[in-house]
């Protein structure tokens, strides 16, 4: 099975995050200097704004309705869509992310009857976490999943999650219009409405070699994915990062050693996880630990401090042990440290690992025993 996550009316949404005011009201994003209509939420849509549409045409509609407009601000909307693809990736590994406010995931691993409470979980921390809404449509190809998250968007009574099972595809491929399926254009739209195909079940049941023929290879590919063979896999064309950093602010300040411990402990977890999934090792960490520097009535301590491994390592042990040791060193009682965090840095791949001839550690069987827990947190 496969899901796409999509990120409800993204820029829009992105907007209502950092002014909750804007919650049920029209909002549209507008193109460079003011110029075009390039994203709507859903209350814009249902007074008639179009996409597209110049700005000046509908100065009565924005007046009348009192629609809050927005210049686009695409600094704001990539560290969003990072966010939220951060969050995702640590949910499920296994991701391509492919446009700004999209995502497929690869659920082939999980059982059918778990993936619909899996993707519920992941709506629900997006929103939690982020603030976004997400429809996340799964099906057992790309393109049933990108028809799933039509549903799922569409209809509020799956609530955001809709899962087209085998047993249910014909009725619901039979409901969807032949240009909401994944790769049909407006040329290949006019061609297959010249025929008479206006539903995704009729061209799913056209003839494999007629397909072909009239739409290349590339028409005979979405007419299988509409059958369920898969011909589109999920793509993992991440770059691996130079640096890998995991730090937090604290809800509630730490003052003391043991819990600031606790939270090294599993940001260090989190960067050594980051490391192995892209297959890298790091020479170097640095922890660091800071006071809140707004509060001026509070004592103030920032302090970090760089390890450097022995060898180039993605073992959690031994990250953590360095780690932890380094963090007794330059923590200092009696402040309230507001946050922490982890930075890997030195990273390199396997090849390239240059071993110590008085290396102590069995990395061999380290690296066996790594490997098993990853499957099994996995």
């Amino acid at each position: 099975m496969y899901a796409l996550v999509d990120c409800n009316n993204f820029y829009a949404s992105c907007e209502r995050v950092f002014n909750p005011s804007l919650n049920n009201k029209p909002v549209i994003i507008l193109s460079n200097n003011d110029g075009c209509v390039i994203a709507r939420s859903n209350e814009a849509k249902a007074i008639g704004i179009q996409m597209g549409v110049p700005a000046f045409k509908i100065k009565n509609i924005i007046k009348k309705h009192n629609v809050k407009f927005f210049s686009t601000n695409f600094a704001l909307y990539g560290d969003m869509s990072q966010r939220v693809m951060n969050i995702l990736s640590n949910l499920i590994p296994n991701i391509e992310i492919y446009s700004i406010d999209e995502a497929f995931l690869d659920m082939r691993e999980f059982k059918h009857k778990d993936v619909e409470s899996i993707c519920c979980m992941i709506r629900e921390k997006l929103l939690q976490y982020t603030g976004i809404p997400v429809s996340i449509g799964v099906g057992r190809t790309k393109t049933l999943a990108k028809a799933a998250n039509h549903i799922a968007k569409k209809y509020k009574e799956h609530r955001g999650v809709f899962v087209l099972h085998s047993n249910c595809e014909n009725s619901i491929l039979d409901k969807i219009p032949i240009e909401k399926i994944w790769g049909v254009g407006k040329k290949l739209y006019n061609l297959l409405r010249l025929y008479g195909i206006k539903t995704a079940k009729q061209l799913r049941d056209v003839d494999l070699i007629w397909a072909k023929s009239k739409m290349t290879v590339v028409g005979e590919k979405m007419v299988k994915e509409l059958r369920g063979e898969s011909c589109h896999l999920v793509e993992y064309s991440s770059v691996d990062k130079k640096s890998i950093c995991t730090s937090r602010t604290f809800g509630n300040m730490v003052d003391n050693l043991n819990d600031l411990s606790f939270s090294i402990a599993m940001y260090t977890t989190r960067c050594a996880e980051k490391l192995r999934l892209q297959k890298s090792y790091a020479h170097v960490a640095q922890v660091f630990i800071m006071t809140n520097p707004f509060r001026k009535n509070l004592e103030q301590h920032v302090k970090s401090k760089t390890i450097y491994f022995p060898v180039a390592t993605n073992d959690t042990s031994e990250m953590i042990k360095l780690v932890l040791d380094a963090l007794k060193n330059i923590y200092k009682s009696g402040y309230q440290y507001k946050k922490a965090g982890v930075v890997l840095s030195g990273i390199i791949k396997k090849g390239e690992v240059q071993e110590n001839l008085f290396d102590k550690r069995n990395r061999f069987k380290n690296e066996t025993v790594i490997k098993t827990i990853d499957k099994i947190n996995r």
